[in-house]
């Protein structure tokens, strides 16, 4: 199974959801296909409620263009 490391590029704030540039998660899939395109991103936006307790769909920040996807196994 895949592993991939999505990271936050750039601040966000927005509805009172603040990311910062760094914060990270790793999710593990069942595709090679990035993780934030696939599913709405649904495990994306599933581990960093979990790890941070922020909502990135409220924040619109569930897009490649705030986040990076980065394959590490």
């Amino acid at each position: 199974m895949p592993l991939f490391r999505v990271t936050v590029k750039n601040v966000v704030n927005s509805n009172g959801v603040y990311l910062t540039p760094g914060m990270s998660v790793n999710v593990n899939t069942s595709s090679f296909a990035n993780p934030v395109t696939t599913n709405g991103g649904q495990l994306v936006a599933e581990a960093f409620m979990r790890v941070y307790g922020v909502d990135l769909r409220r924040a619109n920040a569930l897009t490649t263009s705030r986040l990076d996807v980065e394959m590490i196994g």
